[in-house]
């Protein structure tokens, strides 16, 4: 256990931590990949952290990949699109959006973005199983134009590449080391790993982002990566950021039952 705990927070930081502005809270959640009960069990404990705690101008920052993997992808959008208009909600696209998006014109897109989830993110919406199984790429592009709301195609396309709060950048992906933020690729942002994760020194904020699946959150001096695989783990996780302070909260479905519990860093 010891052990565990040591390689999930080192090594350990130097100099004081980044920090939000006073008077600001800020939320972010990782890849959502279509688990609906998750992001809903999560939403909520946010709301209630956030009325716990003193009054602040409180943000929520999606890292992008809401759709793919799970089932329940529409209901995901939906729900984001919900939250939108109660508060501050804030959406990185990700690589699975930037592919759904190119899907709806591209049969060669379409093809890889079937093979990594979109099959589910489809049947999500009210497409035949049969009939998408009798479709070739061509007419797989009528349906979802068929049965994919155009409110849910233009909000996606209204996601944002990255957002900055305080000494903290977010993305999807990652940054490429020793590039200026103004001139970093689109396809870095969305799709890196390497040499990104490896990399050891500052990028000046502290970079939080999804993208890359592992067991904990990845806790660096430089990054710290939030996706927990909750298409596969069953765990959802948010990190909470006010001042230099940050907890983290994480909905686990436990044999179909979801728990919520939080933990400070």
């Amino acid at each position: 256990m010891f052990n565990k705990l040591r390689k999930l927070f080192t090594p350990a930081e130097s100099g004081p931590r980044p920090a939000l502005p006073a008077g600001t809270r800020a939320y972010a959640v990782g890849d959502v990949h279509g688990m609906g009960a998750l992001f809903a069990a999560l939403r909520d404990a946010i709301e209630a952290d956030d009325a716990a705690r003193t009054a602040a101008d409180t943000s929520v920052v999606l890292l992008g990949d809401l759709i793919d993997r799970g089932p329940d992808s529409a209901d995901v959008i939906a729900q984001a699109r919900a939250w939108t208009t109660r508060r501050t909600v804030r959406i990185l696209m990700g690589n699975h959006e930037e592919m759904f998006l190119d899907a709806l014109e591209k049969e060669d897109v379409l093809r890889h973005f079937l093979r990594f989830g979109g099959k589910e993110t489809l049947l999500s919406y009210p497409i035949d199983p049969e009939e998408y199984t009798r479709s070739d790429l061509a007419e797989t592009i009528a349906l979802m134009h068929r049965a994919i709301p155009a409110e849910d195609i233009a909000f996606i396309r209204q996601f944002e590449d990255r957002i900055e709060l305080g000494g903290y950048l977010f993305v999807h992906a990652g940054i490429r080391p020793g590039v200026p933020l103004e001139e970093q690729a689109l396809s870095d942002l969305r799709w890196i790993r390497e040499p990104f994760l490896s990399h050891p020194d500052s990028h000046g904020p502290l970079v939080v982002h999804g993208h890359t699946i592992a067991d904990d959150p990845q806790l660096r001096p430089n990054r710290i990566g939030i996706d927990t695989g909750a298409y596969r783990s069953g765990c959802l996780t948010a990190l909470g950021l006010e001042g230099e302070d940050r907890w983290l909260i994480e909905a686990r479905d436990e044999n179909g039952a979801i728990r919520v519990t939080q933990r400070s860093l």
